[in-house]
């Protein structure tokens, strides 16, 4: 009986030692579960960062193309001036009191020379404003007729197809200046491209380039049209590349 009572206490014995070794073992599993997410969301924090630092420098280059593109469209750049001020209750703004700094002197200089060039820049950009203003209101008071358009000669010196777009084609064109002029037509279907080579044509030079298909065009090549068919305007005999195309009472 005694014997039986010693093996049951060992028993119990060992089965209080291995409740304790399964709460340390369910303890360390928690830390580990702990460890795991916290290095999970380091992780993801970092990831945030990379991502948040990757979004602002987009958004920089997107504002900078932003002022660029107003810029070229004549939008005035008004830099923004920061105050320190303290609205009171009764709505008046008072300067602050500021300590000075001993670096002050070459802090103000370096303010005072960027809010020069600031303003230089802000001058240019209204003086090239009021001159766009006044060459426009120039161009307003012409009349409005034919001599309005820029017609030349122009010669094709080389032609293609365009390389996606099966209707168009591809020229360089030699109207009398320095440069060759691209212009992209869509005559594939009218005239064959042999016809096109070495050809005399009559082309409107004051249009704004226009990208067709990939390709900027930078004048139209003039044709008549019919339901039947598209012909290209062929210019008088002994015209030159070059020439100004005008009309009778229309001197431009």
């Amino acid at each position: 009986m005694a014997g039986n009572n010693a093996v049951l206490n060992r028993l119990e014995q060992k089965g209080a030692e291995a409740d304790q070794v399964i709460e340390y073992l369910k303890q360390q599993v928690a830390l580990l579960k702990e460890k795991a997410i916290l290095q999970a969301s380091l992780r993801e924090e970092k990831k945030l960062r990379v991502e948040n630092a990757k979004l602002k420098k987009e958004i920089e280059v997107l504002k900078q193309q932003l002022i660029q593109a107003e810029i070229r469209n004549g939008v005035k750049q008004i830099p923004i001036a920061h105050s320190n001020t303290v609205s009171f209750s009764e709505g008046v703004s008072q300067p602050t009191s500021t300590e000075v700094a001993p670096s002050a002197p070459k802090d103000q200089s370096k303010g005072a020379g960027e809010e020069k060039k600031k303003k230089e820049k802000t001058e240019k950009k209204v003086g090239e404003k009021k001159e766009k203003k006044q060459q426009s209101a120039s161009d307003d008071s012409k009349p409005v007729d034919v001599s309005r358009l820029d017609l030349r000669i122009g010669c094709i010196t080389t032609v293609k197809k365009h390389p996606d777009a099966d209707s168009l084609y591809v020229e360089e064109v030699d109207v009398g200046e320095p440069n060759l002029r691209t212009v992209v037509s869509g005559l594939v279907k009218h005239v064959p491209l042999e016809e096109m080579q070495n050809r005399l044509g009559i082309f409107l030079c004051n249009l704004k380039p226009a990208k067709m298909r990939g390709v900027v065009s930078q004048a139209m090549l003039m044709c008549a049209s019919s339901p039947e068919k598209v012909e290209i305007l062929a210019p008088p005999n002994g015209a030159v590349p070059g020439e100004r195309v005008t009309f009778e009472g229309f001197p431009g």
